[in-house]
């Protein structure tokens, strides 16, 4: 993963324990793509003021990250879920080939649905 992507998944999950203006900077920086310079000219401040105010707020994103875990317990489920599904389909198309099971067939299209379902939510 990306620099990038893994300082937005941070903010997407620990953003509102950073200060209003942290949360601003780091939001212009990484997700409107925005220069430095282009955020000093904005918000009326020095350059180094605000890649320093980013890079406090990256620093205490990490930092939250490495004590509660919430970023990595997230792509974990995630990857779990895929799992889920991946062996669902193949029971399935087991199921299909040897046994032609309706109650094995429904089983496994409600575990598929259930994880889809939990996968496609927004938990950040």
């Amino acid at each position: 993963m990306s620099k990038n992507l893994d300082i937005t998944l941070l903010l997407d999950f620990y953003g509102d324990l950073l200060t209003e203006k942290q949360r601003t900077f780091i939001s212009y920086y990484y997700n409107d793509d925005l220069s430095l310079a282009e955020i000093a000219a904005n918000e009326g401040i020095t350059r180094q003021g605000v890649r320093d105010a980013i890079k406090r707020a990256e620093s205490q994103l990490v930092n939250m990250e490495n004590r509660l875990g919430l970023v990595a317990r997230f792509e974990n489920m995630k990857s779990g879920l895929g799992e889920i599904i991946e062996v669902s389909d193949e029971i399935a198309a087991y199921n299909r080939k040897n046994t032609l099971s309706k109650e094995i067939n429904d089983a496994t299209a409600k575990i598929k649905a259930v994880a889809g379902m939990l996968l496609a939510e927004d938990y950040s």
